[in-house]
């Protein structure tokens, strides 16, 4: 599995995973370039038929980056809906990892997913990309994660 093989985020539904694979391909290179950018996304996800971005870049070029590779795709974006907001504080934070003001460790155990400890601590289980954003540092793909990591998990 890779990084954006599954919907996610407040609004996902399972009965739209065709549609969504269907826009995620016209869309790698976007998602690809979101990821090289560092934008964190909140929800990914399809929505009226379209595919549904919301996110936080780290600064204003990463986020026009972005912007320029849709359009580049698709110059109408007539599929496509992106939400991104600008946080200066993720610039620091992609660099020194996920941990910040507000957030705790959890040490995984066996039979976690990410999925399983995002509802633990959110309640909602597709929060489970705000853990793997925060844990850059450790993980390179949300499904793999190992009993007896230490995964720092941001304030809810």
């Amino acid at each position: 599995m890779g990084l954006f093989d599954k919907m996610f985020g407040h609004g996902a539904d399972e009965g739209q995973q065709q549609r969504f694979n269907e826009l995620k391909q016209k869309y790698q290179t976007v998602l690809t370039t979101a990821d090289q950018q560092h934008i964190q996304f909140l929800n990914l996800h399809v929505q009226d038929n379209k595919l549904y971005i919301k996110g936080t870049a780290p600064t204003e070029d990463a986020k026009n980056k972005f912007w320029e590779q849709i359009k580049l795709v698709n110059p109408n974006a007539d599929d496509i809906t992106a939400d991104i907001e600008v946080n200066q504080n993720l610039a620091q934070g992609a660099s020194v990892g996920g941990s910040g003001q507000g957030s705790q460790t959890y040490t995984v155990k066996a039979g976690d997913t990410l999925s399983k400890v995002s509802k633990q601590f959110y309640g909602n289980a597709n929060e489970y990309m705000r853990i793997f954003y925060a844990n850059r540092d450790k993980l390179r793909d949300p499904d793999k994660i190992q009993v007896g990591q230490e995964l720092t998990i941001p304030k809810g």
